[in-house]
């Protein structure tokens, strides 16, 4: 899980969604520290996705960028054409997806929000989700001759706590990927495909920003009884924890990771 003594042990190739910023880009260094090849996907920050791949690089790791909105179905069936096509020049399997890339609209109340609001959130989050989990099914499946693999969804305590005041549609969207995870792991477990995912709590990262309250987490801190903020690394521990062999017979689950919050 990202220690020295993996650096470099040639593995399979990951796929990372919104890999250019937060828990995205942490989990991409972590991953690619030990050992994974990372096709790291962004929508809009090719600036910000560029220094994630040359940090990578630079320390000897294997790593791509690939421009792709998750809502659009055509630009994730492109992104998945550019990882047939990167595994097979580096002759590694395609052993993993973390499904990380959400969007977050501005704080407020449902009886506030359009359903143009919704659309765009359950786009990303949930159909999103879905589409990046479909086509990851469709090349790991053993069935298919894949070789099994592993999808690690990006969860958030918001699905379970309900983000009142805030972000309903949020926290339902995320509410959506648990139900996915747990039937998507039971559809696929024969398949050799394990399915978790990672519900992180007040973690930071810019997209309180994009909610409209760059300072959020230093607002709530109190309220988590380890009485701060995480960081993305640590987040990115436990998704590379539930993407490894040490977590072998763990699927259907969803880790929290939010100080107890």
């Amino acid at each position: 899980m990202g220690s020295p003594a993996l650096k470099g042990a040639p593995r399979g190739v990951l796929l990372v969604t919104g890999g250019s910023r937060g828990i995205g880009a942490a989990v991409a260094r972590l991953a690619a520290d030990a050992g994974d090849a990372v096709l790291l996907s962004y929508r809009r920050d090719a600036e910000a996705a560029a220094a994630v791949v040359h940090d990578i690089t630079a320390a000897g790791g294997r790593a791509r960028a690939v421009p792709a909105d998750v809502a659009d179905e055509a630009q994730v069936l492109a992104m998945f054409a550019t990882l047939d096509t990167w595994r097979a020049e580096l002759d590694r399997p395609f052993t993993g997806l973390v499904s990380n890339a959400g969007v977050l609209e501005t704080q407020r109340k449902l009886v506030d929000m359009d359903a143009g609001r919704w659309e765009r959130v359950l786009r990303t989050n949930v159909i999103g989700s879905f589409l990046c989990a479909r086509e990851a099914v469709r090349r790991m499946a053993r069935s298919a001759g894949g070789t099994g693999g592993a999808i690690v969804n990006l969860s958030s305590r918001a699905a379970k706590l309900g983000a009142a005041f805030e972000y309903v549609d949020y926290a339902a969207s995320k509410a959506a990927v648990d139900a996915m995870t747990l039937g998507l792991s039971r559809e696929v477990a024969a398949e050799g495909i394990r399915v978790n995912a990672v519900a992180p709590g007040l973690i930071r990262t810019d997209i309180h920003a994009s909610g409209g309250e760059p300072g959020r987490v230093d607002r709530l801190s109190a309220a988590v009884p380890m009485g701060r903020g995480g960081e993305p690394e640590e987040v990115a521990q436990a998704v590379l924890w539930l993407l490894s062999e040490a977590s072998s017979y763990t699927t259907g689950t969803v880790l929290e990771v939010s100080g107890g919050r």
